[in-house]
């Protein structure tokens, strides 16, 4: 039986969503203010009558609303690949919402033939509009960081692109890259005191004195003490002299190989990077959840299956602790984040590139485009050479949404200094 759940659009769903948006982004990720300068709404506005791909980055539960935002900027309606599961919250109640929004259920870590052929017909539409993540899931946790992208989404492109040239050979698709920055609506003093505050509450829980440290080597200090205490726990022998960087890495694959051994899975690629082990694992643990029918699919109770989850969550918090990205560039965008992974590794709270709590801090959201260009740029290539034209439309997008993280990093700076920081915190 398919699991499969297309789009419904409903005119009063659409209309109310429209009308709550904004005070809906406000309340559930403190987003105060969506930033797009004028000329960029301008160029959204002419891509109204187009059939277009959108890409942005997903470092949270936000993007998705915001791509709703965006599309009432040009006038137009969106469709949305939307992981199944999420059909399944609120008892049920959120597919109609949803579906009435234009979205439509995809099942990753399977060959998805039901998603992926509604994904080619809602582009073949003559004003069909596509939202992808080219980042995928699990999300990152860190505006500053895009995941490696998902080579699915240029073979969905070529593909939409090729079901199209069959029924008229002079019409295309526009792709369009943004990225979206998030920046923190606060005083310097306000943060300082919250970031200062919510650092003690961690280290009392942990039991640490902080003595003369600054801010900057609190945070190392909290986290070199998670990683020796995660060390102990899953029996890795370790050294003060050892790289940190080492160190959390053989930690974090540590757990997610736990995980995968506990789930007994056959096609787990034990030398994968920590990413795709952990889209592996958090795929399968998807398909438990729909039961869905694969024979070779573990069989769990509901506690193992909460272990492995927690599991996965733990891994996710290590992978996103990254000593030099915090001691780079000391913003306080990002000893948030790392506050995030304390709060769930230490208070247990969900951290919120996962659907919890969001920003403590209201926030603005900053909107950058590149310019659009049109798949068929790249199909004489793709025709000659199937996987170099792939390669390239990859390429494309990649370029351009490194290029739009790395002009959106003016707008963050340290609020102490960088690499202030002792040999070993």
């Amino acid at each position: 039986m398919s699991q499969f759940l297309g789009p419904d659009f409903n005119t009063p769903i659409a209309w109310l969503a429209d009308l709550i948006a904004p005070a809906f982004i406000r309340s559930s990720h403190n987003i105060e203010d969506i930033i797009i300068p004028e000329e960029d709404k301008e160029m959204l506005r002419s891509l109204a009558r187009e059939r277009l791909l959108f890409f942005t980055n997903h470092p949270s539960t936000a993007e998705p609303m915001i791509a709703y935002y965006i599309a009432n900027v040009m006038g137009s309606r969106f469709h949305y690949m939307t992981t199944r599961r999420a059909f399944d919250f609120l008892f049920g109640a959120a597919s109609v919402l949803l579906r009435g929004l234009g979205c439509f259920s995809v099942i990753p870590g399977i060959a998805d033939k039901e998603s992926m052929k509604m994904a080619r017909n809602i582009l073949m539409e003559p004003k069909g509009k596509l939202v992808l993540f080219p980042e995928g899931e699990p999300m990152c946790g860190e505006n500053d960081v895009l995941m490696p992208f998902q080579p699915g989404i240029v073979r969905l492109s070529m593909s939409a692109y090729d079901d199209l040239q069959k029924i008229d050979s002079k019409a295309d698709i526009s792709i369009l890259s943004g990225f979206i920055k998030y920046k923190i609506k606060a005083t310097t003093d306000h943060i300082l005191g919250d970031l200062i505050h919510s650092i003690q509450n961690i280290e009392n829980h942990l039991g640490l004195e902080s003595g003369n440290r600054n801010l900057l080597r609190r945070f190392l200090m909290v986290g070199r003490v998670l990683l020796e205490n995660g060390e102990r726990e899953y029996g890795i022998s370790f050294s003060r002299d050892e790289d940190y960087n080492f160190r959390i890495e053989r930690l974090r694959h540590r757990i997610l190989d736990k995980a995968a051994q506990k789930l007994r899975l056959e096609s787990y690629n034990i030398e994968a990077d920590a990413i795709r082990k952990l889209r592996h694992l958090t795929s399968v643990i998807e398909l438990i959840e729909l039961k869905y029918p694969i024979q070779k699919l573990p069989v769990l109770n509901s506690q193992e299956l909460k272990e492995i989850k927690r599991d996965c969550v733990r891994a996710y918090d290590f992978i996103t602790i990254k000593k030099d990205y915090l001691v780079s560039k000391p913003s306080p965008e990002r000893f948030y984040e790392w506050l995030q992974r304390f709060e769930s590794l230490v208070l247990h709270k969900n951290p919120q590139a996962m659907g919890g709590v969001p920003s403590r801090l209201p926030r603005k959201a900053y909107i950058y485009f590149s310019k659009p260009f049109w798949v068929g740029e790249y199909y004489k290539e793709y025709k000659k050479d199937k996987k170099n034209g792939l390669n390239l439309l990859l390429f494309r997008i990649e370029h351009d949404m490194k290029a739009l993280l790395n002009h959106s990093q003016e707008l963050t700076t340290p609020i102490v200094t960088p690499f202030d920081v002792s040999e070993y915190f």
